[in-house]
């Protein structure tokens, strides 16, 4: 009997060089960069093919490609050096260099996707215009009454949020009696196009309804103040946060609610939250979504939720317990422009990646005592790892390996993008006035991989602990980052950072005055005209 011939195996490195990255290019970044470190040939397949570079690039900086861009024409070895580039100029920027944008008088003020917004509480007024246009940017200008887009423009408006990636302005108001009183069963959301104030195209009605609040159980409490009101949107979902204080015979307490609508497909929720607290403190909560189908609350606790079906209520996923007590916070987390967008085929005219929702940074600043916690979202989107664990997560299966926790003295020097911080730290211990540092100087942080990987800046990988003299509490945590000090020549007042943020492109300081510094993060291809001036 004849003996079977063996066969020759086919053996992945006796495959063609490009079919070998044809191969690889499915795998994750970090799948790619252990295979390039098993011997030398795979290593020259990854040094000689951009694509695979490019998918390492954008996964290492937590970024997602955005597909179908106007821009397809631009080769994948330019885009790697455009993403090269960008973020070795967020830690080597010049702040001394910038230009300044004058801005009309205004209550309240904030930067989203290039654009300033402002609205002018008193005349009830809102202004929009672009900082420095960059040619192929898509750009909104309008200054208005708000009173022109309210179903009932005698009404009293609360809130105001403006978001140009989606041409959307939401307008949170109550409508009055003859007495100018107002109750909750009177609060409602009307929706309209930034650029012109029509019905919006992707809206399914003008204006979104409440549901009824939760009676309260208790026998002679009733609520005696309107409370606040807090509106916030990410792409389909619009959050209205709303709180009452709730008076009774021995005590008191404060009733908050959220609801949250999909405006593009309904008018009215039932996906309503609401929780009773005491003792009564609204600074103790704040929310934010987290991508496209998770929210997350802030308060004792941290909660997780899917958003899933907005005729039910949110799906409690998790609950992560806190290393100590908090008595306010505020939540700071960076939206992205083309993550949630409505409107791709204009906004892919501005960018060809997109921060991943999974993998960004989420600042949580508390207040009594002063700190800021920096946090990785992807511990709120891995909820595997904490299979078969029973009840809250305590905070050492979950924080010291996923945060950072600094102490600040106050809110205004701190802005996050992605995974990008633009942190602002004391020089030293002298006091000005108000009981504040009297001058502060300028740190960035980078929080991806890659920047870690590289050791571009000072490299912290080592714990750090943070002595809580309120409580003589320690926290310690060991988030890895990338540090770098900017222009060390240049302090800046407590005044310096009235606000702040930082997109891809840029960094915005108000310092309390009529003006805007804009500082470019990365060197621009087109030289922009003079500073705007707009004006109500």
């Amino acid at each position: 009997m004849l003996q079977q011939e063996n066969k020759p195996k086919a053996e992945f490195q006796s495959l063609a060089e490009e079919l070998q990255s044809y191969i690889l290019s499915f795998l994750p970044y970090r799948d790619i960069l252990r295979c390039t470190s098993v011997c030398k040939a795979l290593r020259q397949t990854y040094i000689s093919c951009s694509e695979l570079q490019y998918i390492v690039e954008l996964g290492g900086q937590h970024l997602l490609p955005v597909l179908n861009t106007f821009d397809n024409r631009t080769s994948i070895s330019k885009r790697l050096q455009l993403l090269r580039d960008n973020a070795h100029a967020w830690l080597k920027l010049d702040i001394h260099s910038f230009e300044k944008v004058s801005i009309p008088f205004h209550t309240e003020m904030w930067v989203v996707n290039g654009h300033l917004c402002l609205w002018e509480r008193h005349r009830d007024s809102t202004t929009i215009f672009p900082i420095l246009p960059k040619p192929s940017q898509h750009t909104i200008e309008r200054g208005w009454s708000t009173m022109s887009l309210r179903s009932d423009p005698n009404a009293y408006g609360f809130d105001v949020l403006m978001d140009p990636v989606q041409n959307l302005i939401a307008i949170a108001y109550a409508t009055v009696d003859d007495h100018f009183q107002w109750n909750d069963e009177r609060i409602y959301i009307d929706l309209s196009t930034l650029d012109g104030g029509g019905i919006h195209p992707q809206a399914v009605g003008r204006t979104l309804f409440r549901s009824e609040l939760p009676e309260i159980q208790s026998g002679n409490r009733t609520s005696i103040n309107l409370g606040k009101l807090k509106l916030k949107c990410f792409g389909r979902h619009i959050a209205l946060w709303h709180s009452r204080q709730i008076t009774g015979e021995y005590s008191d307490a404060r009733l908050w609610e959220l609801q949250i609508w999909d405006w593009q497909h309904s008018t009215t929720s039932s996906s309503v939250l609401s929780v009773t607290t005491n003792p009564p403190c609204e600074e103790a909560i704040d929310f934010c979504f987290l991508g496209n189908d998770r929210l997350l609350i802030f308060g004792d606790v941290v909660k997780v939720y899917l958003i899933e079906d907005t005729s039910q209520a949110p799906k409690l996923l998790a609950c992560f317990l806190l290393p100590i007590s908090l008595t306010s916070i505020q939540c700071i987390y960076s939206t992205d422009d083309i993550a949630h967008s409505s409107r791709p085929q204009i906004l892919a005219q501005q960018t060809m990646w997109t921060s991943d929702p999974e993998h960004q940074l989420l600042s949580v600043v508390t207040f009594s005592p002063n700190l800021i916690f920096f946090i990785s979202t992807r511990i709120f989107f891995h909820l595997d790892l904490f299979e078969g664990m029973l009840g809250a997560i305590p905070w050492k299966n979950w924080g010291p390996l996923n945060t950072r926790v600094f102490q600040t003295p106050s809110s205004r020097n701190i802005s996050v993008g992605g995974n990008r911080v633009l942190l602002a730290f004391p020089t030293d211990d002298t006091i000005g006035i108000w009981h504040f540092p009297k001058k502060y100087r300028l740190h960035v942080m980078d929080f991806s991989p890659l920047a870690v990987e590289r050791r571009q800046g000072r490299v912290v990988k080592e714990p750090s602990t943070i002595e809580i003299t309120e409580t003589g509490e320690s926290l310690t945590t060991s988030l890895p980052y990338v540090e770098v000090v900017l222009n060390q020549d240049r302090a800046f007042g407590y005044r310096g950072f009235e606000k702040m943020w930082i997109d891809r492109d840029r960094i915005y300081f108000f310092h309390g005055s009529d003006q805007l510094e804009v500082v470019e993060i990365t060197p621009r291809d087109v030289v922009a005209a003079k500073p705007i001036t707009s004006s109500n």
